[in-house]
């Protein structure tokens, strides 16, 4: 069957007490909308509405950017209100439809397929879960047939029913988009809030003679964000989620809890990492690179055998080729490092490229920048680049060749050539001595 999901994102989350909409907010360097239509699309998910507030033009541009449609709701009248703000979407869709909280940033999908399974199976499915502390979320009451007896409102709810653990997650799925929609028109608005609730589709489905499944899902998988903490929170559950995956994939980790991984860091079999490196987006690691503790990469690729800080930052377009070392405080930004090339410590290459086997002595820069455009270093296969050198991009040095240190590079440097461009040294004998007598003289004076 062909199956579509009607993403709810309408709500702008005043408990952030931020003007970005809370879907917008990232966890794990993505947008919580992101990891949402990740896991439809992992469900088997093809078409994808998120429902939006009139003023969330950016959350439309970045659904867009993901494939997915948009709808808006032009007022705040209810998650069943917001559901059906997606029919005109789906008006000539005949398959399966899932509807999902769009603040759920640790929604898997298995849990999505299964209750999309589940509702081709049975016609309706809703997701509850177990949580520690039930609160004052709504109970799911099952029936002796293992089918959805009724959904009740902690407020509604009597003391017996109030014991129930199970609790209701906000994820709906039925076999056809057309009654699910025609379900939610249903809905009637008879509450303090005046408002349409989804957790009343499945009764008005039980009055047209279809019973609801009942998915069980972790309490993490549904958790939602409202707030700073709990954005914290998901923050952490998720990098829980990704160190795991990580060692049980080969990969050595000294101390998991201080390493912070992007949403689509690629870390090969017998990657080590140190305490403290942070991975932002973009990032991949080839078999056996060591990246080392303190170090900060993004946007770049390591090769196999590679060796990265401690204290290094490799920023988007960095290549560092197979056996370099990028030590201690070396920065690399859009530049590709050579197969065995070593930069050990206080160098920036910037807008680079450095063949191999070639060594940066430390304190080398690449002066890439001149106040309006961006211009390239090449260093050749072999070249040594001496200590405290300045490259002033553009600009080309020869394979095999030295620059002898404390030197500013302005012209291309030969194949095999060295280039100095140090002051001569002079030397004044008894200066020192005599210098210190005078000061001492001056000071006695005083």
């Amino acid at each position: 069957m062909t199956r579509a999901a009607v993403i709810l994102a309408a709500g702008m989350g005043t408990r952030m007490k931020s003007a970005k909409p809370k879907v917008m907010h990232a966890v794990a360097g993505m947008p919580i909308l992101g990891h949402v239509i990740a896991a439809a699309r992992g469900a088997g998910v093809e078409r994808i509405v998120v429902v939006t507030a009139p003023a969330m033009q950016d959350v439309r541009h970045y659904a867009a950017s993901l494939g997915a449609e948009s709808a808006i709701q032009d007022k705040q009248l209810g998650t069943g209100h917001a559901a059906l703000c997606a029919q005109s979407m789906l008006r000539d869709f005949a398959g399966a439809v899932l509807v999902n909280n769009g603040d759920m940033p640790m929604a898997r999908a298995g849990m999505m397929a299964e209750s999309l399974a589940s509702a081709e199976k049975q016609g309706l499915s809703i997701v509850a879960f177990r949580p520690a502390d039930a609160a004052a979320y709504g109970r799911v009451i099952v029936g002796a047939d293992g089918l959805l007896d009724r959904i009740v409102e902690f407020k509604d709810a009597n003391a017996e029913e109030r014991a129930v653990d199970l609790c209701c997650a906000g994820t709906y799925s039925a076999a056809d988009a057309r009654k699910f929609f025609a379900w939610a028109s249903k809905l009637g608005n008879n509450n303090a809030q005046g408002e349409y609730y989804l957790p009343e589709v499945p009764l008005v489905a039980k009055e047209d003679g279809v019973r609801s499944a009942v998915t069980v899902a972790d309490e993490i998988t549904v958790m939602g964000v409202n707030s700073r903490a709990e954005l914290a929170d998901a923050e952490l559950q998720m990098q829980k989620r990704l160190r795991a995956a990580a060692l049980a994939n080969g990969v050595g980790m000294m101390a998991p809890e201080t390493v912070f991984l992007s949403h689509d860091t690629k870390l090969e079999s017998d990657v080590q990492i140190g305490p403290y490196v942070v991975f932002g987006p973009g990032v991949t690691v080839r078999n056996g690179a060591e990246i080392k503790s303190h170090s900060v990469l993004e946007g770049a690729e390591v090769q196999a055998g590679a060796i990265i800080g401690p204290h290094a930052r490799l920023r988007p377009g960095a290549v560092i080729g197979e056996g370099a070392h990028i030590g201690n405080f070396v920065e690399v930004k859009n530049s590709t490092i050579g197969k065995g090339t070593n930069a050990n410590h206080l160098a920036y290459l910037g807008d680079a490229t450095v063949g191999d086997g070639a060594n940066i002595g430390a304190g080398t820069i690449t002066c890439n920048y001149d106040g309006f455009d961006k211009h390239r270093t090449t260093i050749g296969s072999g070249a040594f680049i001496g200590s405290d050198t300045a490259l002033v991009a553009p600009v080309t040095v020869g394979d095999g060749a030295y620059v002898g240190a404390g030197s500013v590079i302005t012209k291309a440097v030969a194949k095999d050539a060295l280039a100095v461009t140090r002051a001569e040294q002079k030397e004044i004998p008894g200066w020192a001595e005599k210098f210190r007598s005078r000061k001492k003289a001056e000071k006695g004076k005083k």
